[in-house]
């Protein structure tokens, strides 16, 4: 099998059909043009990792079907360490980066929900969706591909369901189910890596009831597959990383995708839930257990970079470190705070009878809502302490850094610190576009809302036990029940 390679992983790229777009262009390949080869070239550095002894370990695992040393992305988690290990290469993947990789991430997780619901629907209906996912699984780690994850759909009139929508392509849902596959139609919006991923994995975006059932689907699907055209979203930065010089941005980020499906074919070997609505609620209820508790380590990753440029700016500036080291301490406390909760949220799992592993609900969920909160402050405080060169949107582009008619004189006035007026565009860049531009990850709503995750803690902190535990330390032998409501 062997571990696949960067040259292994472009060249797979450039095999697939174009069917992307950006700025209405169609992209011939992603791996050069100038709207796509950040995202991929954050990917790439995942197989360069793989194949780096100091890196390997983290990177690379034992298949449990094979017993063949693959790519860690590609594996069945079935223990905390796996989890906890999943963690580690976001985090390390950010502070390499700066930015999501969201094609080694939610796809992994994906199959791992899926092996879990697979299990219990072929149990209850005598399916074999498992065996159709393993042997998927099986190509997955032979291949070494990079698989994107899409759940979000267009959704539309938020107070109506899919069946209710005037519009029931708004919801991605199955519109012909033949002898040897399914039809499929409508949209995921929003999902990460997509021009960086070789498949993407599909599964629903909610929790569906009988009368939805037709929008209850699981599958994969390659990246190119007829009736696929992705749509690209637009970043605040995009037009300055499309035309200027590389040293404007970091030659790494994140894309965002919109996937609009016009009666897609999807062969029986690919399809792992087809109108199965009851276990809808399970697909999401593991999914945001496990996302929920390792984007902890993808925000204090990126946390990790925006303390490393905010010392590089002060010192660009002038000033030491120690100026602001009250602030980088509270930076750092907000990163392992989130990294922590995640930790402890795997720690703290369940083994589901399938054998895969699953982060505990409540500690993952409070998870997602810190996520929502600490970074922004971190943000902000590399905001602070960089100043107004960094926050303000004030800088000039670097064609006009290096004009040759004022850049001199820009360069001039730029100087602050005892480093080079380049250093400090650069490191001033790199701040502006981690707290304002396209290296923000998503962390209000990546993963799914807060105020989602909020309603799992509410649903899954047991209120009364704890009022128990109260009556019982000032031994209260009478119930005080909750107050009759008024009418």
């Amino acid at each position: 099998m062997g571990i696949k390679t960067r040259g292994d992983y472009l060249a797979a790229l450039r095999k697939l059909r174009p069917n992307i777009y950006k700025f209405g262009e169609l992209i011939e390949d992603v791996t050069t043009h100038p709207a796509t080869k950040r995202t991929v070239e954050s990917h790439a550095r995942n197989y360069d990792a793989a194949n780096d002894p100091e890196l390997a370990d983290m990177y690379t695992t034992t298949s449990i079907f094979t017993g063949e040393k693959i790519l860690r992305w590609n594996s069945m988690m079935q223990s905390a360490d796996d989890l906890i290990g999943n963690m580690k290469i976001k985090r390390q993947n950010y502070r390499r980066t700066g930015s999501c990789t969201g094609g080694v991430c939610v796809g992994w997780h994906a199959q791992n929900v899926m092996w879990a619901v697979t299990h219990d629907m072929d149990e209850e209906f005598g399916t074999d969706y498992q065996e159709r996912l393993k042997n998927w699984i099986l190509s997955a780690q032979n291949k070494g591909l990079t698989v994107a994850g899409a759940l979000t759909d267009a959704k539309g009139d938020r107070s109506l369901k899919p069946s209710q929508q005037p519009d029931p392509d708004t919801n991605l849902r199955v519109t012909e189910v033949r002898d040897d596959g399914i039809v499929i139609r409508g949209a995921k919006l929003m999902i990460c890596g997509t021009a960086a991923s070789h498949e993407i994995f599909l599964l629903p975006g909610s929790t569906y009831g009988e009368a939805d059932q037709d929008y209850a689907v699981a599958c994969v699907v390659p990246r190119d597959i007829g009736g696929l055209t992705i749509v690209e979203a637009t970043r605040p930065s995009d037009r300055r990383e499309l035309e200027t010089a590389d040293v404007e941005v970091p030659n790494t980020g994140i894309t965002q995708a919109y996937l609009l499906f016009e009666d897609v074919f999807v062969p029986k070997e690919r399809v792992f839930m087809c109108k199965e609505w009851k276990y809808t609620a399970k697909v999401i209820q593991f999914f945001t257990a496990i996302y929920r508790a390792c984007i902890g380590a993808c925000v204090s990753g990126q946390g990790d970079v925006m303390i490393g440029v905010s010392v590089l700016m002060a010192r660009a500036n002038g000033l030491s470190t120690k100026t602001f080291m009250n602030k980088l301490v509270d930076m750092s406390i907000n990163n392992q705070v989130t990294y922590g909760l995640g930790v402890g949220a795997c720690a703290m799992g369940f083994r589901h009878p399938s054998g895969s592993f699953f982060a505990d609900p409540l500690t993952a969920h409070t998870n997602k809502v810190m996520v929502a909160t600490l970074p922004y402050e971190v943000k902000r405080l590399t905001q602070e302490i960089g100043g107004g060169i960094t926050e303000t949107g004030c800088m000039p582009s670097y064609k006009d850094f290096t004009n040759p008619e004022y850049g001199s004189l820009l360069q001039k006035y730029l100087k602050a610190g005892a480093c080079s007026a380049e250093s400090r565009f650069k490191a001033a860049r790199l701040a502006e576009w981690l707290t304002v531009g396209a290296g923000i990850p998503g962390c209000m709503h990546g993963g799914g809302s807060p105020d989602g995750a909020k309603l799992v803690v509410r649903f899954t902190t047991p209120m009364e036990e704890y009022a128990n535990y109260a009556r019982k330390i000032m031994s209260i032998e009478e119930e005080i029940p909750e107050p009759r409501k008024r009418k």
